[in-house]
């Protein structure tokens, strides 16, 4: 997400934020490449005309002309009317009420509206550890009562069977019902979702609404359909008490207007950003985060929050161990990471999150791509359990059959192996004594011409890999 604004800004910023001196003039180039970068991600016009005032006003201001580095607060400046375009700082579910809270889902058909059901309940039952049921409300399209069932039944969530004969205002008191006598801390109630606003829909989502009192009323929207997004959100908005929105799709956006224009237009928050199409894919946004990531600064909080919440802890344990023992890294332990790497969203989705991966050559990132590490396990999945122990008895006759085996050429079997040596030294470093700045040292061997995309100040982030 935000691939096309985060390069304009960047290339953008680059060339102001070294500047010892900001005149009228050198803002006002600036300000309209960034206008530009806007109107490309399809950011709506007020909220490009205000962000724009905003920015204007602050730096030919008192903050500026006093810094020893004009051209960086400028940058901050940047940075900070972003995240307050966007809200500030993430706004979570008010779940405090009498259980079972209720949880009420709008939005337009193919929003992936259902599927965000079931996403929410599965983050409310692994990380807020609430008991959830859901149940569809969607009297018009029988195929979704059934998904949501499917889905219920994939992440161990309670279901409350409907069915098309009913009323919808039924089937959500009926559940609720349930759920206060099985001691049910979430419900969360699907709703049928139309082409377009329409008023018959808006009149039955209104009665759903008083009927079941919801304490969050959360629309969901795709962020591919940019500023319409958040015009569809601003018609909702105004039939519907709504508290907050779950904007889809993001991982298939690389313009992000819609995440800049929903906060100004409706003045409703972000709450959760679906950004794939696995049900673990959904993570609350955080407006300060998010403008981190869009001028290429990285997003680390999220990126150890995923570690924290997707890497296996035992197996990372043990492989510590195994490593330690002197024991080495085989290439079954290699298969284990990239299946652990693919868990967070894949070598992309990590790259996004690391500072000053924006400024990577495409060449690079190319290098970089998730097809690669699909290859790189079809690979060792084509060996036997003897070769992946034994690296070094892969000659000739064997990586012919293992190319084969996993539809690859033999140059890619080579380039897996010498991947894999210098994974395996790493490690090695790593086991010893100072065995971190050692593998620090190493990723840097590793690292493209320049570092981290050349953020190599002392203190800046390529900082960290200096010896």
């Amino acid at each position: 997400m935000f691939e096309n604004l985060s390069d304009r800004l960047t290339k953008t910023l680059k060339n102001i934020s070294g500047r010892g001196r900001l005149t009228e003039d050198n803002i006002k180039d600036t300000l309209r490449e960034v206008r530009m970068a806007l109107l490309e991600a399809d950011v709506a016009l007020p909220v490009i005309r205000e962000f724009i005032a905003n920015v204007k006003t602050r730096a030919v201001g008192q903050e500026v002309s006093k810094s020893l580095s004009p051209g960086q607060i400028f940058v901050k400046i940047v940075q900070s009317e972003l995240e307050a375009a966007m809200g500030e700082a993430n706004e979570g579910l008010d779940l405090k009420a009498v259980p079972p809270a209720v949880i009420l889902m709008a939005g337009l058909q193919g929003a992936g509206k259902t599927t965000s059901v079931a996403k929410l309940a599965k983050f409310l039952t692994e990380r807020e550890k609430k008991k959830v049921l859901v149940v569809s409300a969607d009297v018009y399209r029988p195929a979704a009562i059934k998904q949501l069932e499917t889905l219920a039944n994939e992440i161990g969530v309670e279901f409350f069977p409907s069915d098309i004969s009913q009323k919808p205002i039924k089937i959500a008191n009926a559940a609720i019902e349930q759920a206060k006598k099985k001691f049910i801390d979430v419900v969360i109630v699907d709703t049928a979702g139309r082409l377009h606003v329409d008023e018959d829909m808006m009149t039955e989502i209104q009665q759903l609404h008083s009927h079941v009192n919801p304490v969050e009323t959360l629309f969901v929207v795709d962020a591919m359909t940019g500023q319409d997004a958040a015009n569809t959100a601003k018609a909702f908005n105004e039939a519907l008490p709504l508290t907050g929105i779950i904007l889809t799709k993001t991982d298939g956006d690389a313009r992000g207007g819609a995440a800049l224009s929903i906060r100004h237009i409706t003045g409703k928050p972000i709450k959760f950003l679906g950004v794939g199409e696995k049900i673990e894919a959904l993570e609350p946004f955080h407006p300060d985060r998010i403008a981190s990531r869009i001028l290429g600064m990285g997003d680390v909080l999220s990126l150890i929050e995923e570690v924290e919440q997707k890497v296996d802890r035992k197996k990372a344990e043990q492989l510590a161990k195994k490593v330690k023992s002197g024991k080495g890294f085989d290439l079954e332990d290699f298969r284990e990471q990239l299946i652990q790497m693919k868990s967070m969203g894949g070598m992309m989705g990590l790259m996004d999150k690391l500072p000053g991966m924006g400024n990577m050559s495409e060449q690079v990132k190319g290098q970089m791509d998730d097809k690669m590490t699909v290859r790189m396990e079809a690979i060792i999945n084509s060996m036997t359990p003897g070769e992946r122990q034994r690296p070094d008895v892969i000659k000739g006759s064997r990586k012919r059959r293992i190319a084969a085996g996993s539809g690859t050429q033999i140059q890619d079997v080579n380039k897996l192996l010498k991947q894999f040596t210098q994974m395996q030294k790493m490690m090695k470093k790593m086991s010893g004594k100072g065995g971190m700045q050692k593998m620090m040292r190493s990723m840097k061997g590793m690292m493209p011409p320049g570092g981290m995309g050349g953020m190599g100040g002392p203190g800046g982030p390529g900082g960290m890999f200096r010896k």
